[in-house]
């Protein structure tokens, strides 16, 4: 008889405040792909997801797809169309990539982990980012006076 091989679950589905709180709290790097209820999870860079897990087979690196629709510390991303991808470490946001470019993701997934790796094995400390498009959204007023040089650090 054939064995079958058990298919092993590459992304964790996050749709409730719960869960997603529950996620922050995962050792290692987590990815996590928003959408939007009406247009789903990215598709096609599942298979660059599974690839790089596999070529690793890294049991830090995680992978996720959250609902903006129904987890509140997401809600600011309703209303977005493109593929965003938020990198969380330590429960902290450390990156984010918006659309699908594999290279850039990759890219990010491998920086991101190698600095997971030393925050856990060195006890270097995260670097924690905001994401600076929401920001802007958010404030564009303060956003403007910064970049203009009147809003001092």
């Amino acid at each position: 008889m054939g064995s079958k091989k058990k298919e092993i679950l590459l992304q964790i589905t996050i749709n409730n405040q719960e869960l997603w709180e529950e996620m922050l709290c995962f050792k290692g790097l987590m990815v996590v792909d928003v959408y939007q209820a009406w247009c789903g999870p990215c598709k096609t860079v599942v298979n660059l997801f599974r690839k790089i897990k596999n070529e690793l087979g890294d049991d830090l690196l995680h992978f996720a797809v959250a609902e903006v629709d129904s987890i509140g510390a997401l809600e600011k991303y309703q209303g977005k169309c493109e593929p965003t991808f938020l990198f969380y470490a330590g429960g902290e946001l450390v990156a984010v990539v918006r659309g699908a470019n594999a290279p850039l993701l990759q890219k990010t997934i491998l920086e991101q982990l190698a600095a997971e790796r030393k925050v856990l094995e060195h006890g270097a400390e995260h670097v924690v980012i905001k994401d600076e498009t929401l920001y802007k959204e958010e404030n564009p007023a303060a956003t403007q006076k910064r970049e203009q040089g009147g809003e001092q650090a």
